[in-house]
């Protein structure tokens, strides 16, 4: 049922509050607000994302590549909010046209990641008057209680009917975190799922003393993924072969390669230690919307237009 005109502009009002107030919280905290370009010549090859073409280039799937290279530039915390693209994406929780913010900082982990998340998301509900609680649909998600961690590993033996090693070989990686675990994470508090197995997290920093194991993390509210951060690989040499390894999959799945994005590769090398990280603003404002569908907190979906 489509909503009428009064709910939808106070779901879009809220939206309006929701991006203000992320802006508000990273320049509180003396982040640069940048912009880089939407159409590229080069993006990530991700097995997983097929690109969708403008011309002889693509529209970007994430900024990342740029913004690493603000990094190497110089440029020690920065971020965006930005119109990201990917094809054949749609559903109640996705659009083909997207919204993201991303973030980045010198010298972070991971795990500084997840404390700007919380930190974030406590901000917004304030902002929003929520008092330290989110109410989705039937779930009342506290902000005050401990945050949950869990390990995929973990997950995997608490919730999935395999272990996380037979999911990885006999490539059901995916629909169990799906329809397994995903569903049952953030439904008291928000969770964050960490440490992927390293085949996983192609742009990540491996775990010390662990390398099977990447310094990579999903956050959840009411079973809904928002967001995915890492510790960033900054070996130029070992992302090349990452890169090139992403490739082999897509040939594999009879899919074409991506060009190498060589002068990121080349920036690589001056790249500080960082982490960085992608959130939805959509699914979010849909959370803080309680709203069942991302179709009802944009202004026009695909089919509208």
């Amino acid at each position: 049922m489509s909503l009428d005109q009064k709910q939808h502009y106070r779901y879009l009002e809220i939206r309006s509050i929701v991006i203000q107030a992320i802006r508000d919280f990273f320049t509180g905290i003396f982040y640069l607000e940048v912009e880089t370009p939407i159409r590229c010549p080069r993006i990530i090859p991700e097995s997983q994302i097929d690109p969708v073409n403008s011309e002889d280039q693509y529209l970007q799937a994430s900024p990342e590549l740029c913004m690493k290279r603000l990094l190497s530039k110089g440029f020690n915390k920065i971020f965006q909010i930005c119109k990201c693209f990917r094809k054949n994406e749609r559903g109640s929780n996705h659009l083909p046209e997207l919204t993201l913010l991303e973030w980045y900082a010198k010298d972070d982990t991971y795990l500084d990641l997840m404390d700007q998340c919380q930190g974030l998301i406590k901000f917004i509900a304030a902002r929003l008057n929520l008092e330290n609680q989110i109410k989705y649909q039937n779930k009342i998600i506290s902000l005050n209680l401990p945050w949950q961690k869990l390990t995929v590993r973990q997950a995997f033996d608490l919730y999935a009917d395999k272990s996380l090693s037979n999911a990885l070989s006999d490539d059901s990686f995916d629909e169990s975190i799906s329809f397994r675990i995903e569903p049952l994470l953030g439904n008291t508090s928000p969770c964050f799922l960490y440490d992927y197995p390293a085949s996983l997290a192609s742009l990540a920093k491996l775990l010390p003393g662990n390398p099977d194991y990447a310094q990579r993390f999903e956050f959840y509210i009411a079973g809904i993924e928002l967001a995915n951060g890492f510790t960033e690989l900054t070996d130029p040499f070992e992302q090349r072969l990452r890169f090139e390894t992403e490739n082999k999959i897509r040939k594999s799945q009879k899919k074409t390669a991506i060009p190498l994005p060589d002068k990121f590769l080349a920036d690589l090398e001056k790249m500080p230690e960082a982490a960085g990280i992608a959130l939805g603003v959509d699914r979010l404002v849909m959370i803080f919307c309680n709203a069942l569908s991302i179709d009802d907190i944009v202004t026009f979906t695909p089919e509208d237009l």
